[in-house]
C-alpha cells in the first residue's frame, strides 16, 4: 500500500507581498475637489486658447456649447438604463408590491391591501390607475 502524499498548509497570506506605499486613500470630499479643480483648469485652458486666436462671436458660442457637452465628470456623468427590472409600489400604501389584483390590475403590498381592494367600487379603482398613469380597465 502506497502512503498517500502529504503536502504542507499553504499560508493564508502570500509570503512575498509588499504593500505598495505610494497610494493614498481618498474620501469623496477630496476627490470631487479634484474634479472641480480639473474643470476649472479646463475651462481656463480652453479661455485663454480662445482669447489668443481672434474668432467671431458666432465660433465662440459653438465652442461654448462643445466644451460644456465634452466634460464628463463625477458629477455630471450620464448613466444608461438599469439593467434591473423596473420595480412595482403598491397603488394604495407605496410600499413595494409583488402582487398584482387580476380584476382590476391593481398593485398591492399583502393581504390587508388585498381585501381593501376587493371591496373597492370599479370608479375608485380607475382613480387609482389613473393616478398610476395606467389605461384603467376594469372589467
Amino acid at each position: 500500500m502506497v502512503p498517500p502524499l502529504i503536502r504542507p498548509p499553504r499560508p493564508f497570506k502570500n509570503p512575498n507581498y509588499t504593500k505598495n506605499t505610494n497610494r493614498r486613500t481618498k474620501n469623496l470630499k477630496t476627490v470631487l475637489g479634484q474634479e472641480r479643480e480639473k474643470e476649472r483648469i479646463e475651462r481656463e485652458r480652453r479661455r485663454q486658447e480662445r482669447d489668443s486666436q481672434a474668432m467671431d462671436i458666432d465660433e465662440v458660442k459653438k465652442e461654448l456649447v462643445e466644451v460644456n457637452e465634452e466634460i464628463s465628470t463625477y458629477l455630471s456623468i450620464e448613466a444608461p438604463p438599469s439593467v434591473l427590472p423596473q420595480r412595482h409600489y403598491c397603488d394604495i400604501t407605496g410600499l413595494e408590491a409583488p402582487y398584482t389584483d387580476p380584476r382590476t390590475g391593481l398593485r398591492y403590498h399583502d393581504k390587508s391591501v388585498y381585501e381593501l381592494i376587493k371591496n373597492l367600487s370599479p370608479s375608485a379603482a380607475k382613480d387609482y390607475l389613473a393616478a398610476r398613469g395606467v389605461n384603467p380597465v376594469v372589467r
